[in-house]
């Protein structure tokens, strides 16, 4: 099995504070990659230090078995989404006053109008998050906080790229809106698309993943198959202090 993404021994300093002290795992090709671990634990700092917000002050990042970040191939934020990679942040990062036609035109790197997105994968977002296309020309911001997500999700997707970074995509939505994001983010996983997903809804963790990694006080503690975890409730209260049964 493949790795498109690999941390070795990655550390991260945010001032005089300490974040992640030597972080490994790998990201498997074309599968879909929990990251897991409770409040605090140096899961964002994890995504944001791969996407070169925060510089690695030791190790190093890979993709594809190329440095994209550490102290001596750390690439630019700019330079790191030109090879493919999009992020999606718990903040969703998407512009306010800005229509969903907008955000998604700004969001396609290689468009300059509307019409040089793939008509093809437009009607395929649509497909997934209808309300796109109920709310095109409407401003984003009077969007539901379900609608925000799926637009801030769909940014990320209306290229194809090689690996999304997505920051717990279901933090404050209705039960229903999981599901439908879920549902979308299943259909993704047919395009061998790879994805490392930061999540608090461990139900939606056992759906998705492949793979998991679980952090505590920026380690790593625990890699493996998503599934076995799951069939695990001892090890669930031993790395999370809860059980996946109990979070459907």
């Amino acid at each position: 099995m493949t790795s498109l993404l690999a941390l070795q021994g990655v550390h991260t300093h945010i001032g005089a504070y300490h974040i992640l002290h030597g972080v490994d795992f790998e990201v498997p090709t074309g599968q879909v990659t929990m990251l897991l671990g409770r409040n605090g634990a140096g899961k964002t700092t994890t995504l944001r230090t791969i996407m070169g917000l925060w510089a690695a002050s030791q190790g190093q990042v890979l993709f594809d078995g190329q440095p994209i970040g550490g102290k001596n191939g750390q690439r630019s934020t700019p330079e790191i989404a030109q090879r493919g990679i999009a992020y999606v942040p718990e903040s969703m990062g998407i512009f306010s006053d800005l229509t969903v036609r907008e955000n998604l035109l700004l969001a396609a790197r290689k468009a300059r109008h509307i019409d040089d997105i793939d008509t093809q994968r437009l009607e395929w977002l649509f497909g997934l998050f209808p309300a796109l296309r109920k709310f095109w020309l409407y401003p984003a911001g009077k969007l539901s906080g379900g609608q925000k997500q799926m637009l801030a999700v769909a940014r990320a997707m209306v290229e194809p790229r090689r690996l999304l970074l997505i920051d717990e995509p279901s933090k404050g939505l209705a039960p229903a809106i999981v599901q439908n994001l879920i549902a979308a983010l299943r259909e993704l996983k047919t395009t061998q698309t790879t994805v490392l997903l930061v999540e608090q809804n461990f139900g939606m963790a056992r759906a998705l993943g492949d793979h998991v990694a679980v952090m505590d006080d920026g380690r790593v503690v625990h890699r493996g198959a998503m599934a076995e975890l799951a069939d695990d409730e001892g090890l669930q209260h031993k790395l999370l202090g809860l059980s996946l049964g109990a979070h459907q």
